[in-house]
């Protein structure tokens, strides 16, 4: 049987849901994800092969703004060169027929220096955390990271557009669930107007939750208020039905009838996929949160209009987007596998 190495970031979650719904269509090949955090945890619960070993940096946020980004880029950097030497020893263990890697940069690189194929999972193609002198170094890293994107066979890009090169654009990846919104929300017990706040795998979206929770709690709404925090996060809140930690994000968003989140790639992809009006509030300063946010139609500052943002987007007719993704990203590594 081949073996697959599946390197999935651990810096939030949406890395290891997209990777698990492209390996749910992994027939006859054995994956070994390998991992760290609360990636690793949602790949335990649902019995998939993984290495808990990688510990990323945390992102410093104060009042939902990225503080110390040259900081954290520098941490970045020496848990990038700790993964390099994980990734060699894992690699040179299993001789895998494939790395693929979902923005870990560190496989890839052990991979091309071994001559092992590699396919890349991306939705970005450089950073733009820092600015001034730090802005030089975090280009010095694009250019090597662009070096690295080159020498993949396929690079995965799941926002739509033309192919070029080894770049190969579909739609977005999101996991399927076989309920239907109704027996989800029975099994939920969602039974009034269910707003879901959700904040990822760390501790980041603590400003949100709280800025929610005081916005829904002066609001004259019959409304059920359910939490879905990442295992960053052991803090009690009042008020509120906390599910903690969740491996199916995914099922909870398609129940309810509206979603706050910060703007992870995959919760704004599975909302949109399912139809759930959402709103996305970014960390200010994280440049990928800012301009998913921007592509959905919001901004930081939104966070002080969550009052009628909820009372509109609680009105709104859902519009479920079908999206293959998933599928297709299978399907595109299955087949350069058996070319």
């Amino acid at each position: 049987m081949d073996v697959f190495n599946f390197f999935s970031s651990p810096i939030g979650l949406g890395h290891v849901t997209r990777d698990i719904a492209i390996a749910n269509y992994f027939e006859d090949i054995s994956t070994n994800f390998v991992t760290g955090s609360g990636a690793a945890q949602i790949l335990k619960k649902i019995n998939f092969k993984v290495q808990d070993v990688y510990n990323p940096p945390s992102f410093i946020i104060e009042n939902g703004t990225l503080k110390n980004p040259a900081k954290w880029l520098w941490s970045y950097y020496q848990y990038y060169k700790d993964c390099k030497n994980i990734s060699e020893k894992i690699i040179q263990k299993d001789n895998p027929v494939l790395v693929i890697s979902d923005e870990d940069f560190a496989s890839l690189t052990v991979a091309q220096s071994m001559k092992i194929p590699t396919v890349l999972i991306t939705d970005v193609f450089e950073t733009r955390f820092t600015k001034g002198l730090a802005s030089f170094i975090e280009k010095k890293m694009n250019k090597s990271m662009q070096e690295i994107i080159q020498k993949c066979d396929i690079v995965i890009f799941p926002k739509n557009g033309d192919d070029t090169g080894n770049i190969k654009r579909i739609d977005p990846i999101v996991r399927q669930t076989t309920f239907t919104r109704e027996e989800l929300r029975k099994r939920f017990s969602f039974e009034r107007k269910t707003i879901v706040i959700s904040i990822g795998g760390t501790s980041a979206g603590i400003f949100l939750i709280e800025k929610a929770l005081e916005v829904i709690s002066k609001m004259n709404q019959d409304v059920e208020t359910v939490l879905v925090v990442g295992p960053a996060v052991d803090r009690k809140f009042e008020n509120v039905r906390n599910l903690g930690f969740v491996d199916n994000l995914h099922e909870i968003i398609f129940a309810a009838d509206l979603v706050i989140s910060l703007a992870g790639k995959s919760t704004i992809d599975e909302a949109n996929a399912y139809g759930t009006p959402a709103i996305f509030i970014p960390i200010k300063g994280h440049f990928e949160q800012e301009d998913n946010a921007k592509e959905q139609g919001f901004v930081f500052e939104d966070i002080n209009k969550l009052d009628k943002l909820i009372v509109k987007k609680l009105e709104e007719k859902r519009t479920p987007e079908n999206t293959d993704g998933a599928k297709i990203a299978s399907d595109i590594i299955k087949k350069f596998m058996n070319h």
